[in-house]
């Protein structure tokens, strides 16, 4: 019944398209009738013996029984006897039975109206005509046995089985049905494709660990395995979530960042002991790949749906798309939003594949429409108490709406604004922060998060697995801890010399990666004499480096990588670096100034990869949440969803 309903559909949409509006109609009507009853046996012996016949509606049954003869005969010549055996049973059972309910008139208006017909068809219909005149037909040698029990019971029999084997063996199946048939065999192979690269790239990650450990263990190298040890000077005292969060004042957390001197190197295996370099990362290898590419302008942001199935999509131009790469999922949420202003962040509802987008605006993908629409004024009232704000020297201040996040377990979200100011790059024209949690049942502000007095501008956020812990980063390099059920701030440190443009919690909830701007040389060889050249030659200038933190031994560094190669922050004038971990955490991928992303391994031996290549910068990266599948957005107006190993 799904596959009929489905080609009943298509027959509706093309029907449609051509604007054959009277055979819409009429396919309606009839339809509405279905002789057929969907082809299902037991609805049409019903149709037969408990409706046509006993309310005596001779002319449906001939017609009832026309249609079938006429959708069997084509399948094999030598039903036709077959055929017009039981149809001669089934019209000699409507007379018989309306002799045994007294209605002689229904048997004179049967042969008035159909007699011609039956003498044409079969000769053997002349005695027939005599039975209404008999005193008593069923005492008749002639009519006897068609007055039984038996008889009728083995004419029922054998009309089922006929059907039974005609509508499961015989007759031929549609084109249109055929599509469903063949969509589905589709969507199932796609899904076993997907299961099958999950698999396989799960089994290649752990052959490249145990190549490079059998590797090290030749050469001698097994103190490399070990976890870095990079440390910087605690701002404040480590997390340890075995204890009960600790609220501390502000002054602890918004301490000077500390100099390079304090820094101590010595072991971190990623910074100084790449085993290739980033100019030499290889392509990845790619399953499939599909390119979006209904933007007008760079795009901004993009991100999979909870479940995955698709993909919200923003540009510039102020547009946010909702689509899906799949050729077999749904395309009933596809939409297009206009927002008419430049888009800057944007998050979807992780329970109801619902969608934020800068300025805020909430949009329902189901019933396709804005269930939330606030400007920065109502959005954030609390911002007019800024310093400067209400000054004569900034009448035209206003406040962008720079990163959203919803809470994995709760129906809120945190927005974090910052007022607008003249600069050259795109954390210079960022001024003074605002973090406000939303309630999205009613769309209000629930309370406004401490960031002390002037904060600098929080970039990006991260929500831990449970909703309990908001990570906010900031354009000063600091990252800030909030207990969302306190609404306050329990921790922070100083991670960065510089702007920090992504944060992410780690897939084991107990670290928390930043991407941000720091002078830290990039390459060390073992002598303390190359440690020192290098430390000298990149004091001066800011690289872009990612750290892993632990949570438990704040301050101390777990994995680094430096990717300046890639992310050159003098490069990004309209958008800011964003960082992106797959399903299993050991994938990192990051946007690029150049053509390619680079996909950096966490904690493990192989250096890293490249993305296949766009015509522009990469601008946005997000992973499934679930397969490994990536997308990359870019500065060329394309979206594409890439498959790989």
């Amino acid at each position: 019944m799904e596959k009929m309903k489905f080609a009943e559909e298509l027959v509706r949409e093309f029907l449609v398209f051509r604007g054959f509006t009277n055979t819409l109609q009429a396919f309606e009507k009839e339809l509405a009738t279905d002789i057929g009853k969907g082809f299902q046996v037991d609805k049409i012996l019903d149709l037969i013996f408990s409706t046509y016949i006993p309310k005596f509606e001779a002319e449906k049954l001939i017609d009832l029984l026309s249609f079938f003869k006429n959708c069997f005969s084509y399948s094999d010549s030598s039903l036709v006897a077959v055929i017009s055996k039981l149809d001669q049973s089934i019209l000699r059972y409507y007379i018989v039975n309306a002799l045994k309910c007294g209605r002689k008139d229904k048997v004179l208006e049967f042969y008035e109206n159909f007699g011609n017909d039956l003498m044409r068809r079969d000769e053997s219909w002349s005695s027939w005509f005599a039975i209404p005149y008999l005193q008593n037909p069923h005492s008749d040698p002639q009519f006897r046995v068609y007055f039984s029990e038996p008889w009728f019971r083995a004419l029922h029999l054998s009309i089922r089985n006929f059907l039974s084997e005609m509508l499961n063996a015989c007759l031929r199946t549609p084109a249109l049905l055929k599509i469903s048939s063949e969509r589905d065999t589709v969507s199932r192979l796609k899904k076993e494709i997907k299961q099958l690269s999950l698999k396989l790239s799960q089994a290649q990650t752990s052959l490249e660990e145990k190549e490079a450990l059998l590797c090290l263990s030749r050469s001698g190298a097994e103190e490399a395995i070990d976890p870095p040890s990079m440390s910087r000077v605690n701002s404040t005292s480590p997390i340890d979530e075995r204890e009960p969060l600790q609220i501390r004042d502000n002054a602890q957390v918004e301490e000077s960042h500390v100099s390079q001197s304090n820094l101590v190197d010595d072991s971190d295996v990623g910074s100084r002991f790449d085993l290739q370099n980033e100019e030499d990362f290889p392509e990845v290898k790619a399953v499939f790949q599909d390119s979006f590419l209904g933007h007008t302008s760079p795009i901004s942001c993009s991100r999979f749906s909870a479940s995955g199935d698709n993909i919200a999509s923003a540009s510039i131009d102020g547009t946010v798309r909702i689509w899906t790469y799949d050729s077999s999922a749904p395309t009933s949420r596809n939409a297009t939003i206009y927002c008419g202003a430049k888009i800057m962040s944007l998050e979807w509802d992780c329970k109801s594949d619902r969608t934020s987008d800068g300025g805020i605006k909430a949009w329902n993908v189901d019933s396709k429409r804005v269930v939330c629409d606030l400007n920065s004024t109502e959005a954030y009232p609390r911002c007019s108490s800024l310093p400067f704000v209400n000054s004569p020297m900034f009448p035209a201040v206003r406040y962008l709406i720079l990163d959203l996040k919803c809470s994995p377990v709760e129906p809120i979200f945190v927005s974090a604004a910052a007022s607008r100011r003249q600069g050259t790059g795109y954390f210079d024209n960022l001024g003074f922060a605002s973090l406000t949690v939303w309630n999205m049942r009613t769309w209000k502000s629930m309370a406004v998060l401490p960031l002390g007095n002037d904060p600098p501008a929080i970039t990006s956020m991260s929500f831990n697995h449970n909703g309990k812990l908001l990570a906010a980063a900031a354009t000063d390099g600091m990252i800030h801890m909030f207990d969302m059920a306190a609404g306050q701030q329990v921790t922070g440190w100083p991670a960065h010399d510089s702007a920090i443009s992504s944060i992410l919690f780690g897939p084991d909830e107990t670290s928390i990666f930043s991407l941000g701007t720091d002078g830290n040389a990039s390459i060390f060889d073992n002598t303390q004499l190359s440690v020192a050249i290098a430390y000298m030659m990149h004091l001066s200038s800011l690289g872009t480096q990612i750290f892993e933190w632990s949570l438990h031994n704040q301050g101390k560094i777990l994995w680094s990588r430096n990717c300046s190669r890639f992310c050159n922050p003098e490069n990004s004038y309209q958008w800011r670096h964003q960082m992106a971990l797959d399903a299993d955490g050991r994938r990192l991928l990051v946007t690029s100034s150049s053509i390619r992303a680079p996909i950096y391994q966490v904690r493990g031996q192989m250096t890293g990869m490249r993305s296949l290549s766009h015509s522009g910068s990469i601008t946005t990266v997000d992973w499934h949440p679930t397969l490994p599948i990536f997308l990359t957005g870019s500065a060329d107006h394309s979206v594409r969803v890439t498959s790989i190993l």
